[in-house]
């Protein structure tokens, strides 16, 4: 039997590809609408946003940007061989962007009183990975 062997026989964890440019640059200190801009599908630079939105009390903008990385995430992650359910693993970078976008998709909806989307994205966000939900919270 392997130490990493699912016992419990749900899907496999989802690690999305590496995308490192867009990455690299926020890292560089480029500005994530740059990012967003020159790399729309990176879950990432959208996440920033919607972090950057929200902390200067742009809720509504920040929403809007959350459920752009989200949507990108979830495409990237079928694209990846998701089912719609599973593990996505905080501990691969690559997953961080999606996840970050979840989370700020959560924070946004709760703060406009839209709580059937906070409950839901939580909820999904707990369950992709629990790293995420208690490392974002």
């Amino acid at each position: 039997m392997s130490i990493h062997e699912n016992l419990l026989g749900g899907p496999p964890p989802t690690h999305l590809p590496d995308d490192p440019e867009p990455r690299e640059l926020l890292a560089s200190g480029t500005a994530p609408v740059e990012v967003a801009a020159k790399y729309p599908t990176s879950s990432l630079a959208w996440a920033l946003l919607a972090d950057d939105a929200f902390e200067a009390g742009r809720v509504v903008e920040s929403y809007a940007y959350a459920r752009t990385g989200y949507h990108r995430g979830l495409d990237a992650l079928r694209r990846s061989g998701w089912k719609g359910h599973g593990p996505v693993p905080f501990e691969h970078e690559p997953n961080r962007g999606f996840l970050r976008a979840l989370h700020a998709l959560a924070r946004a909806a709760h703060a406009i009183g839209e709580q059937e989307e906070y409950e839901r994205c939580s909820t999904f966000l707990k369950e992709s990975s629990p790293t995420a939900a208690a490392t974002l919270s």
